[in-house]
């Protein structure tokens, strides 16, 4: 589960953003979002990673979950001040302190082009660069795990070059196989599923990054470093 976006049934904004202040916002009667103000960086999620470590110690809290710069904390039993619990969330962001997390390096192999390369035309008409180009911007960069969500094993990662930015699409792709390598506004990352899908995809990968059999499932977590090697360019 991951709370990426605050358009949220049952949502009720209790504290308004503004450029310095984090918002907060009710779902539902037990659950309360905090989003991180500014940009969506690494600076933000470093904030968000230690707010989170800070309200694991609180005992009427049956469970957190670290977005993409927000936090979703959910309550036991429904709070019966929910102000109080507003304040106490914005007194803790306040205090928090950033924190990196000591994650792992994961190279992905992918085949850039080919049949799976749907998407890769638009892309380059779109930002007026060549399919190599493309190619050579999106695999000389490194990445950051900020969250894992969407789909089981799926991670939200941070530092696609703006270049190769490109909006998801209006009309998904019905039945995108898993393993395509995507580009969705200023995230990339890769299918868990196949089944619909919004994303842009530009290559391949084979690598098995989610197993439900293993105690880990998912190979990703927040806090990876994630390389992509062209292990394959046909163009």
């Amino acid at each position: 589960m991951i709370a990426t976006t605050n358009r949220h049934a049952s949502q009720r904004e209790i504290v308004p953003a503004t450029q310095s202040r984090a918002r907060v916002s009710a779902i539902g009667a037990r659950s309360f979002l905090l989003e991180a103000p500014g940009d969506f960086d690494l600076i933000a999620q470093r904030r968000i990673w230690a707010l989170s470590q800070t309200v694991k110690g609180w005992a009427e809290l049956s469970e957190d979950i670290p977005g993409m710069t927000n936090l979703l904390v959910i309550f036991k039993e429904t709070p019966e001040d929910p102000d109080a619990v507003v304040a106490r969330l914005l007194e803790a962001w306040e205090n928090a302190r950033s924190i990196d997390l000591n994650g792992k390096t994961i190279e992905i192999p992918v085949h850039y082009g080919g049949e799976h390369a749907t998407d890769l035309p638009a892309l380059c008409d779109l930002s007026g660069l060549s399919d190599r180009e493309v190619v050579r911007i999106h695999h000389e960069a490194t990445y950051r795990v900020f969250a894992l969500g969407s789909a089981p094993g799926f991670g939200y990662l941070h530092g696609l070059d703006p270049r190769i930015y490109m909006p998801r699409k209006t009309v998904p792709s019905l039945k995108m196989p898993k393993g395509c390598v995507t580009i969705g506004g200023m995230q990339t990352g890769v299918a868990m599923l196949t089944g619909p899908n919004g994303w842009n995809s530009i290559g391949f990968a084979t690598l098995e990054m989610f197993d439900p059999t293993s105690p880990t499932p998912a190979m990703m977590a927040p806090g990876d470093t994630v390389r992509f090697l062209p292990a394959r360019i046909e163009l």
